[in-house]
């Protein structure tokens, strides 16, 4: 008698289930070939002659921000890897844009979606995550959220997908369409091709982490700048060399800053950190607003203050080039917040003395007088 497929003590499940994976896997897949390239946009700035400005506009995104990239990695690893199968529930410690995207992910794959965040997470964001069908598990203290993560991942049954830990290994760092390999493609019809600088912020690590990477691999000369906030530990573990420092308060600008230096922080391909405090990325968020004549987030601010100040250094020394850096997310996901007068000056945040100097600086190319935090990487040619 021929042997049966399968032995009636193993479950048959795993084979059907295996299936469901390579449907979930397709669905993804046929997303990204859905959804057109971000766009790479030109900041014209007169007073900045030589210096080209670019963003990248992660925005355009299906789920509005740079995080649609990392989710879409995360879901791709943990199916690859057996973690999520049919019916497993998902949960993410999150501030919001990355929990958004997953929830867009975990939809479309029909699994359950639950979001550990911080109970001061923008109610826009809340919003989102539910219109995807996700869960929103809102916790007081944020220096709990991964620990609540994994705990009710375990209650649950289901698989803490760990974006803090996950996110420097789950994106193909070589190319595959990732966001360096898009940066570079779309540069090269550009007058300065490879940029002097890119810089990203310190959100979970991942992503500047994959630049990084990226930049040594195909030995481009291009330098990485990684900027941090206020009350984020990333910065203290790059200039101390110490990735177990801590921080005690939790950081006002959603997206950037950690409480603790992340498991996919690589400080070995950053070469230079910066450190802007929380006003000052208001002030940049509204001055980049106004020049692109609609609203851009917090850590998008941070962005453009740490490539200004970059400016600022290459004007001084009469260089010329090009720099990058992204527009995280939209700023309509903070109107209650970054936009909100009361809200700013409850937490004591005055942004007008920043935005003075750093429209001063875009209007004549002068000097950018900012207390800005700054550590070189010691390893760096």
């Amino acid at each position: 008698m021929n042997s049966p497929l399968w032995s009636p003590s193993i479950p048959c499940g795993p084979r059907y289930r295996r299936g469901w994976v390579d449907d979930a896997v397709a669905a993804i897949e046929a997303d990204q070939c859905r959804t057109a390239d971000t766009h790479l946009i030109r900041l014209i700035v007169p007073a900045l002659a030589g210096i080209d400005v670019y963003l990248k506009d992660e925005s355009t995104h299906p789920t509005g921000s740079l995080k649609h990239r990392l989710a879409r990695s995360l879901f791709l690893y943990a199916l690859c890897n057996g973690h999520i199968r049919e019916g497993t529930p998902v949960v993410e410690a999150s501030s919001g844009s990355t929990a958004v995207s997953e929830a867009y992910f975990a939809q479309m794959i029909g699994v359950p979606f639950y979001a550990v965040m911080p109970r001061t997470t923008s109610a826009e964001k809340i919003a989102a995550i539910t219109h995807y069908g996700g869960n929103c598990h809102l916790i007081d203290d944020g220096r709990a959220l991964y620990a609540e993560a994994a705990a009710l991942a375990s209650r649950l049954g289901g698989h803490y997908m760990d974006q803090f830990t996950f996110a420097e290994r789950a994106t193909d760092w070589r190319g595959n369409n990732n966001i360096a390999e898009s940066i570079f493609t779309q540069l090269q019809g550009e007058r300065c091709p490879l940029p002097e600088w890119i810089v990203m912020g310190a959100g979970t690590g991942g992503t500047s982490a994959t630049m990084g990477r990226y930049l040594r691999y195909r030995r481009h000369p291009t330098r990485l700048c990684v900027v941090d906030v206020e009350h984020s530990a990333f910065f203290d573990a790059f200039c101390s060399g110490d990735c177990a420092r801590t921080c005690d308060r939790p950081s006002l600008i959603e997206g950037v800053g950690r409480p603790r230096c992340e498991p996919s922080f690589v400080p070995g391909v950053v070469d230079r950190m910066m450190k802007v405090p929380d006003a000052a990325s208001i002030a940049a968020m509204n001055v980049l607003t106004r020049r692109l004549r609609r609203p851009v987030g917090g850590s998008t601010g941070t962005n453009f203050l740490a490539l200004c100040r970059l400016a600022a250094e290459m004007r001084q020394d009469g260089r010329t080039g090009s720099l990058v850096t992204l527009i995280c997310d939209s700023g309509e996901r903070y109107r209650q917040t970054y936009y909100e007068p009361q809200w700013l000056a409850g937490r004591g945040l005055d942004p007008a003395p920043y935005e003075a100097a750093l429209s001063a600086f875009l209007d004549t190319g002068g000097s950018l007088p900012l207390d800005i935090a700054d550590a070189a990487n010691p390893t760096s040619p």
